[in-house]
């Protein structure tokens, strides 16, 4: 039985569609586990100093992360591996073997240099949060960028055999290790349960992936020397993207920083619309961007530069596709999401609304972010790791600055104030100066893509006329869908009221449902190429019984 499930998760998945719905499908299960997850803590502590410590602790390890665990990444690993490969079968796997050693032995030294210098680096990046807990929580958690990193590497192997649904499994590992923290660890030994819940999720998201690769032959064994070489090359790629990384959680190290200052629970409400709004993020933008990547990888280095900006093209398609409406029902639905996903025990009807407002300023972003991530792996597989981090540059600069400015104009401006508040609904609700945090993290992701977007139209030689015609077709749609999803929700509000989960539930399932009726039926008297597609797709797969290599197929639709 062990040997049938584990050969059952590590089959080999290889046409981009079928990856990409395999990787969606399980990020929709992590992303449910995250909402449970972040639902336990919702009720437990509500938008409280408690969780807003909490919160705040993760900017240390996961700066970390972003900015000495990634660099040896599974984007600047595989086109590594893949040459080792093609000159010997077994060579890569000898390789990253070392690596590993490396890593644990480098990244352990740094967590605990680290770890001496928590309580000054702390009162740095959360002034407002002052809490004898909050240097013992940072220092456990301090654990998880050296597990998430070691799983990094093993995912660079994991993806080279396009062993997607194993690479998929390893984030609900994550979340799992986190809920039991939260269920088990919590009420048994405080907050420290917390990070110990933490630091189990990140080491079964390692532990997952490590029968594989020790079954794997690592004959014949590469030259100490040579390991040293290739590390090098490895680092040349990966530093610039892992200063893109780093970036991003500068961004959010700042943000983060800015709302510790802010009325009490501003974090809490924060990081809750983030993680709600990572929830398609997720599904669409990196399940797209993690399923392409290898594919593209392969048609960079083997000279194939036409099939490479059509398999791009391609990914583009339907990641407008998916997110435009994903956006629009967002926005319609947004307070019934919040409220059923986080609403109850001690998170209360005002720290939902204003979480609902967050989302709605948050998922603005949700199209840019998604095809940005695209952007990004389509130049580390063409070697350029490089432009991304200059586009990541802008985008900090963007949130942080507009961030500041926004807030400043906000405290100022008893118009802008009163507007936005009216806009989003909030007037009657306190601490809303963190709304112009979520807009400012908006505007700058905005502003990346659309750099990016430029630049990565003219590099890559994609064609974009298809690309044109359907966002003008699915943002139509999504208008008219989610225009409908709006009017079910008024008419229902009015009948079964507000009052109740199992009514808001009602609302907006049946708001939700209508609304994507009357998108599909929309799409299709537009005659949408992607509609037809999508469900060519799904009969295909539902069909086959086994994986199909289908990447000329998805590079022709």
């Amino acid at each position: 039985m062990v040997r049938t499930f584990l050969s059952a998760i590590g089959r080999e998945v290889r046409g981009m569609h079928e990856a990409a719905y395999l990787l969606a499908a399980f990020a929709l299960g992590s992303q449910l586990l995250a909402l449970v997850r972040d639902r336990l803590l919702a009720s437990t502590f509500g938008a409280s100093h408690t969780l807003d410590m909490y919160y705040a602790a993760f900017r240390i390890p996961d700066f970390l992360f972003a900015t000495i665990a990634s660099l040896l990444s599974l984007y600047a690993l595989l086109p590594v591996l893949s040459r080792l490969e093609h000159e010997h079968p077994g060579l890569m796997v000898s390789f990253l073997r070392r690596i590993l050693l490396i890593f644990f032995v480098g990244m352990g030294v740094i967590a605990a240099v680290v770890a001496v210098f928590v309580p000054e680096i702390s009162r740095a990046i959360a002034p407002g949060i002052v809490d004898p807990s909050f240097v013992p929580l940072i220092r456990i958690l301090l654990l998880q960028p050296i597990l998430l990193g070691a799983s990094n590497i093993l995912a660079s192997f994991t993806q080279f055999r396009h062993r997607f649904l194993l690479y998929s499994i390893s984030p609900l590992l994550y979340n799992l290790g986190i809920i039991f923290g939260i269920m088990v660890l919590y009420p048994r030994i405080g907050v420290a349960g917390l990070g110990w819940g933490v630091v189990l999720g990140a080491l079964f998201h390692m532990l997952i992936q490590l029968p594989f690769f020790l079954s794997e032959e690592a004959t014949p064994e590469l030259p100490q020397k040579e390991t040293y070489k290739e590390l090098i090359a490895v680092l040349g790629l990966s530093i610039p993207r892992t200063l893109a990384l780093a970036a991003g959680q500068i961004s959010l190290l700042i943000l983060v920083s800015m709302a510790s200052i802010f009325a009490v629970g501003s974090i809490s409400v924060f990081m809750f619309a983030y993680n709600l709004q990572a929830v398609p993020l997720t599904i669409i933008g990196v399940s797209y961007s993690v399923a392409a990547f290898p594919t593209l990888a392969r048609l960079h280095a083997s000279g194939k530069h036409k099939e490479f900006a059509q398999y791009i093209e391609t990914a583009l398609r339907h990641i407008f596709f998916w997110a435009i409406p994903a956006t629009i029902f967002v926005i319609v639905l947004r307070a019934q999401l919040v409220r059923v996903i986080l609403g109850g025990g001690a998170f209360d009807w005002a720290a939902t609304r204003l979480t609902a407002a967050a989302l709605a300023l948050f998922i603005l972003s949700l199209v840019a972010q998604s095809l940005s991530l695209l952007i990004a792996r389509a130049y580390y597989a063409a070697g350029n790791t490089r432009k991304p981090l200059y586009y990541g540059t802008i985008d900090v600069g963007v949130s942080v600055i507009s961030a500041f400015l926004l807030a400043t104009l906000f405290h100022s401006s008893e118009f802008v104030r009163a507007f936005v508040e009216s806009l989003l609904r909030v007037a009657d609700v306190g601490g809303t100066t963190v709304l112009m945090l979520a807009l400012g993290f908006a505007l700058g992701s905005i502003m990346e893509f659309v750099v990016g977007y430029w630049f990565f139209i003219r590099d890559f030689k994609v064609p974009h006329e298809r690309i044109t015609a359907l966002v003008f077709q699915s943002f139509s749609a999504s208008v008219i869908g989610g225009a409908a999803a709006y009017c079910v929700l008024a008419l229902s509000g009015a009948t079964t009221g507000t009052h109740t989960v199992l009514a808001v539930i009602f609302q907006g399932f049946a708001a939700g449902v209508v609304g994507l009726v009357v998108l599909v039926i929309t799409l299709a008297l537009l005659g949408n190429h992607e509609l037809a597609e999508t469900f060519a797709a799904f009969h295909t797969r539902i069909r086959a019984r086994s994986a199909v290599p289908v990447e000329t197929t998805d590079i022709t639709s």
